[in-house]
């Protein structure tokens, strides 16, 4: 009778295979983690793993000292929600931001009483009269001590995304999600707006336009530009040109922000982590741009 499941077999053979090189490779066992960060490097050196596999382990074991403080976004980059906003503001900010779930406080910022999901917006414009405190979902609280091996654990278990960090005094320090979590273990996990870094920092676009990266630094954008950027306080020095706008705007920009500087107009494209990623450049006078 031949086997009802004929591919299964060497799918297991493979997996136990790689296990087994990995074990005997760093028999005996390491006394510490960067003994046993050194043999994985060591095993990619002997081929017994790929790159991509010894950089993923290799994460997995920093991540076990690293706490929630170290990953989250601080709180005066926190996106939240006031309670008592008209609908039309949520939206806004709703928009802006492109975030899917956002802290709602009442009163001051410190007072986070629930959680607001993006879509449950929908709710409210298809019935006005609903209350949104109806809404809300529970808000987690975890403290900066918290392992993220352990709050990885809760976020699957309860499937929950999102936390509020708070400090040894009970105050918000900032939140987490399961992205800052994850991408602990695999890198950045890239949306439309990623593009790998080897690709450069400032691309020219159909339309005559550019679009250019938040970390890029100041000296290159001038060079690209052909413009001597500076900021209207001689005193203050910036390294980028997204610590630079958000200097002169006097605030963490958002998606859909502008301003103009040295003659170029900037348009806040995307942000992440409290940070512009991605800003829309129109140099004013265009044949003063030769940036590509």
């Amino acid at each position: 009778m031949s086997d009802p499941h004929p591919a299964r077999t060497p799918e297991k053979e493979d997996k136990r295979t790689f296990l087994q090189k990995v074990v005997e490779f760093i028999h005996p066992g390491p006394d510490s983690p960067e003994e046993l960060i050194e043999a994985l490097a060591d095993a990619e050196s002997n081929d017994v793993i790929g790159a991509d596999a010894r950089v993923m382990l290799e994460r997995v074991i920093r991540m076990a000292d690293m706490t929630a403080g170290d990953v989250m976004v601080a709180a005066p980059r926190m996106d939240l929600l006031p309670i008592d906003a008209p609908f039309d503001e949520l939206l806004r900010v709703v928009i802006s931001t492109a975030h899917s779930r956002f802290p709602v406080y009442q009163d001051e910022r410190e007072n986070i009483i629930g959680i607001l999901m993006a879509k449950d917006l929908l709710k409210l414009q298809r019935s006005p009269e609903l209350n949104i405190r109806a809404l809300l979902r529970p808000a987690v609280f975890v403290p900066e001590s918290k392992g993220l091996n352990d709050l990885l654990r809760e976020f699957r278990a309860n499937r929950n995304h999102l936390a509020v960090v708070i400090d040894e005094f009970g105050r918000v320090a900032g939140l987490v999600t399961i992205e800052d979590v994850l991408e602990q273990i695999v890198g950045e996990i890239e949306d439309e707006f990623d593009i790998p870094e080897d690709e450069g920092d400032i691309f020219a676009l159909a339309d005559r336009t550019y679009r250019v990266s938040g970390d890029t630094p100041i000296e290159r954008v001038s060079e690209a530009f052909d413009v001597a950027i500076a900021g209207s306080d001689p005193h203050e020095t910036f390294e980028t040109i997204g610590g630079l706008i958000s200097h002169e705007m006097g605030h963490v920009p958002k998606r859909g922000e502008q301003t103009e500087l040295c003659g170029l107009q900037f348009v806040v494209l995307h942000t992440k982590g409290g940070a512009v990623r991605w800003f829309k450049v129109t140099p004013q006078t265009p044949d003063r741009a030769s940036a590509g």
